[in-house]
């Protein structure tokens, strides 16, 4: 192994970016996994519209990215935590100066509550869709809750595997999903189109194209916009690989808005559309004895895409719907498989640049020898994964509470980049060449937003009943946890090294010498 004074490789271009941000976003995967919390009746006319305009949130934090990494490239794996600390010190005020320290820490360990989370969740996914595939041909397979772990093991061992053989590696296995993902899901959307238009005396849900794209209650939208919101992080990690990019300056912002524009607004917008103007009579299901179809259908299956593949194989394929349903599955697999490589490496990145900063303990800043990789960080994540997902996979109930804690961490992450942002152009209020629209309003609104967003997902929690509301209060129990304990081990961490927690306001401290000016 290398210590932190080691430096990760430049090799990435553009596409290497983009790509590697795509399979965090992962669309043929989030519509397979979150349709069916997304099928309420009393809301789930309102999916396409509350995807839409989660997309334009996304895209104001993702604006914000785009700013930020533009103006300080040599962030390398740092991405927002080394921005919270930039825009402070690179300001020609000093007075909160002192405030970079504290800034960055609480930017660093925000994103640690989402990306030490997020990988674990995507194993959950990939336990229970491993678990659904096999009880199609056996309806004993992995009932039991060891099994589920066991299996949850295994394809963090894989991750983590492929992980460790760095960036390059990665960016090869996430071209192959992308291709695969997006070819099964464009192929299965068309599918739902053909068998609507092919059957207009179905009852569908929608009425007409029209009525699928248009919000249809105001209530509903926004039920369905703090669901849609989750589906759509993960731009941000091309930040991350600043380190490893040939001209991140050029290459970074542009991979951050290609990569939630080519998933979003091309693929999320096409197979949402062509579900929900498919979805109808003909999809039921058997609940408490009674049949109920459409939407209701859909929120009483653990796979409804799967389901909706079956019907569409037999129908068009010639009664080939369970090889389509295997199929479909199949792709899934991989997407998520490419997701958690991708949450993962971005995490292991963030910690690396705490580690060799010292913020958190050293050893995350070591590089392995031989594949230049944060590996300390690589074999910590994995092991987090791994134990986070074996707990997500046995119960809906258990997927629901860490997702909502790596929710906070994400909307809280967000939302701080965009303030940050507002920080770091504040200076140029006044300045009539300076693009007021791009530094100000959007970073405004995009701060705004993401705190609506965490407001909006715990207000539906907290006012609902039984577990709704039971699962709201233990993530929101577990982030204050995780908040509290980051501070202590920052005050702990200061008193120990003699670090002060609150840096001296010196124009001439020597960490502000590494930071360009705000204006350059």
């Amino acid at each position: 192994m290398t210590n932190s004074n080691g430096e990760l490789k430049p090799t990435l271009g553009l596409v290497g970016i983009t790509i590697n941000a795509m399979a965090l976003i992962a669309p043929g995967a989030f519509l397979w996994t979150t349709y069916q919390l997304q099928a309420p009746p009393d809301s789930a006319k309102n999916m396409w519209a509350a995807i839409a305009l989660a997309t334009c949130i996304a895209l104001l934090t993702a604006s914000c990215y785009a700013t930020l990494s533009k103006a300080y490239p040599e962030a390398g794996a740092g991405s927002s935590y080394y921005y919270a600390e930039a825009a402070i010190l690179a300001k020609e005020e000093h007075k909160h100066f002192r405030l970079a320290r504290l800034a960055k820490f609480v930017t660093g360990w925000a994103a640690h509550l989402y990306y030490w989370v997020y990988p674990g969740i995507m194993i959950s996914f990939m336990g229970t869709l491993v678990v659904y595939i096999g009880q199609l041909f056996n309806a004993d397979f992995a009932t039991d809750w060891f099994s589920k772990a066991l299996i949850c093991f295994i394809f963090t061992g894989l991750v983590g595997f492929i992980a460790l053989q760095g960036v390059t590696g990665s960016t090869l296995i996430n071209i192959i999903i992308n291709i695969v993902q997006i070819s099964s899901l464009t192929f299965l959307g068309l599918l739902m189109i053909i068998y609507r238009l092919g059957h207009p005396t179905v009852n569908y849900e929608h009425a007409n194209a029209i009525s699928v794209v248009m919000p249809h209650d105001l209530s509903g939208l926004i039920y369905q916009t703090t669901i849609a919101i989750l589906l759509l992080v993960g731009f941000e990690s091309a930040t991350a690989m600043a380190g490893e990019a040939i001209n991140p300056q050029r290459d970074i912002p542009r991979g951050v808005i290609l990569s939630l524009f080519i998933q979003a607004c091309i693929c999320y917008f096409f197979e949402y559309f062509a579900a929900n103007f498919f979805i109808g009579d003909q999809y039921t299901a058997i609940v408490d004895g009674k049949t109920v179809t459409g939407f209701a259908a859909a929120l009483s299956s653990g796979a409804p895409i799967g389901d909706i593949a079956k019907i569409l194989g037999d129908t068009l394929l010639f009664g080939n719907g369970f090889l389509l349903q295997i199929t479909i599955a199949s792709t899934v697999v991989m997407a998520l498989i490419g997701t958690a490589l991708s949450s993962l490496s971005t995490g292991v990145r963030i910690s690396y640049a705490m580690g060799s900063d010292r913020e958190l303990p050293a050893v995350f800043g070591f590089l392995h020898g031989s594949y230049n990789t944060p590996h300390i960080g690589i074999y910590f994540l994995s092991g987090l994964s791994a134990l986070i997902g074996s707990y997500a996979v046995q119960s809906l109930d258990n997927v629901t509470i860490v997702t909502l804690v790596s929710n906070i961490g994400t909307f809280m992450l967000y939302g701080i980049t965009c303030g940050v942002t507002l920080i770091a152009t504040l200076d140029h209020l006044l300045d009539e060449e300076h693009n007021q629209i791009k530094t100000i309003v959007i970073p405004f609104l995009g701060l705004v937003t993401n705190l609506l967003m965490v407001c909006g997902i715990f207000y539906y929690g907290l006012t609902g009943v039984g577990s709704a509301k039971t699962n709201a209060l233990t993530a929101i129990g577990i982030s204050v946890a995780f908040f509290v304990g980051g501070f202590a081990y920052l005050i702990g961490d200061s008193l120990l090294k003699g670090k002060p927690l609150f840096l001296p306001s010196d124009l001439n401290h020597p960490l502000r010498d590494n930071v360009p000016s705000s204006k350059s």
